[in-house]
């Protein structure tokens, strides 16, 4: 069998990510490929900590992309800061929390979970009980912006609660950075990784982290070898440290790397607060357009994520069916609901690059067709003239 060369068709991505990828990401991509200890890369590297740096918000030395997605960057906190024997309270109001848990217990941890419904936000009272209850805890662990219902958590105040404690943060952002408001140093936060391929609309594949000075003193007084050698931050640091020495650790994916590059250049151009006020705006007009439709977000409004849109599949409508047709008749992908989820919710994603007045309108008259070829009875062009109604056209 001969295999030909292979041609991806042209999608508007529109799920909980990837998201569409800026043109300028992926030519940046297409660079020639260079050493990953050339002097001309290391000065790369460092340009790339301090865009991260204003990316976060913070001036935490140990702040880098980890050569892997973000699952690996949640696995760099966990197995840098968290010890055999440790008490780590987990909040869990979603998947992500659930995996944050799995992380804890792999490192020979005891996890206290709190639970809060899917949906909703983590609620700052429960965690305040968990950590009274449970002294001896030395870490929490919470999901910023939660990729499989599309609740947002108030960091500040869970940090503020888990210091009062002394314990450490863990927070995962993958979601968040860069879609919506997010302030390291000002709210706290002691580790938190995120993704590219969200609201950075770059190519999925490696993991924002950054680790402040209480972390980082963590782990220099580990008791135990780190689990994982390639996570190894005390290894990892040898080659993403400061000036040009730099100690071989891996071969860096150099021209994934260029890519995250550009996306955070474009997102420096934009302006952090910019693109902030980009994402709850396009938000608005896909709200409006989807309650035209009958639709509801499962989410309270005030813990809404404007970047990741959950919403009740209404009864008598095939959820798979409209996303098939989505799909096939429009090129337009939007994501399944996941866990006691699944089959209840399409994820709608507004991420970076996509999130924009083409992908809300295009979204909302598929989603029109869609669901109007199963019966559903709808006014046609309705929602696309009340999103249009927000943008004040």
């Amino acid at each position: 069998m001969t295999t030909s060369s292979f041609h991806p068709p042209v999608r508007t991505l529109m799920g909980p990510g990837p998201s569409d990828v800026n043109p300028r990401v992926l030519a940046a991509m297409s660079r020639p490929t260079i050493g990953h200890l050339d002097p001309v890369f290391v000065d790369m590297m460092d340009e790339m900590k301090a865009l991260l740096q204003y990316a976060f918000q913070t001036k935490n030395e140990l702040t880098l992309p980890v050569s892997a997605p973000g699952s690996a960057g949640m696995e760099m906190c966990f197995v840098n800061l968290v010890q055999p024997g440790d008490t780590v309270i987990v909040c869990i109001n979603g998947v992500f929390g659930m995996r944050m848990k799995e992380n804890v217990e792999r490192c020979g941890a005891t996890a206290v979970v709190v639970e809060d419904t899917w949906g909703h936000p983590v609620d700052p009272q429960k965690l305040e009980d968990a950590l009274k209850a449970h002294p001896e805890a030395n870490t929490v662990a919470f999901v910023h912006a939660e990729t499989s219902t599309g609740a947002c958590s108030d960091a500040k105040t869970l940090t503020e609660i888990a210091h009062r404690h002394d314990c450490l943060v863990i927070v995962d952002s993958v979601t968040g950075l860069g879609g919506v408001e997010l302030r390291v140093d000002d709210w706290g936060i002691d580790a938190i990784y995120s993704g590219s391929q969200k609201c950075l609309s770059c190519t999925p594949g490696l993991s924002p982290v950054s680790f402040n000075d209480a972390a980082v003193a963590r782990i220099k007084a580990r008791e135990h070898k780190v689990q994982s050698w390639f996570l190894d931050l005390t290894l990892v640091m040898g080659y993403w440290g400061s000036g040009t020495k730099r100690a071989y650790h891996h071969t860096a994916p150099i021209n994934a790397l260029y890519a995250l590059h550009e996306s955070l250049v474009i997102l420096q151009e934009e302006g952090l607060e910019n693109s902030w006020a980009r994402h709850r705006a396009h938000h608005e007009a896909l709200r409006a357009g989807l309650e035209s439709l009958g639709l509801e977000l499962i989410v309270p409004r005030d813990h809404r994520l404007p970047q990741l849109n959950a919403v009740r599949v209404p009864d008598g409508i095939d959820e798979a069916a409209v996303r098939k047709m989505l799909l096939d008749d429009f090129s337009l992908e939007i994501g399944a609901g996941l866990g006691p989820l699944a089959g209840k919710v399409w994820r709608i994603g507004l991420m970076g690059y996509g999130a924009n007045r083409r992908n809300v309108l295009l979204c909302l008259s598929a989603l029109e067709s869609a669901m109007a070829a199963q019966g559903a009875d709808i006014r046609s062009g309705g929602a696309v003239a009340a999103a249009m109604a927000v943008y004040g056209a």
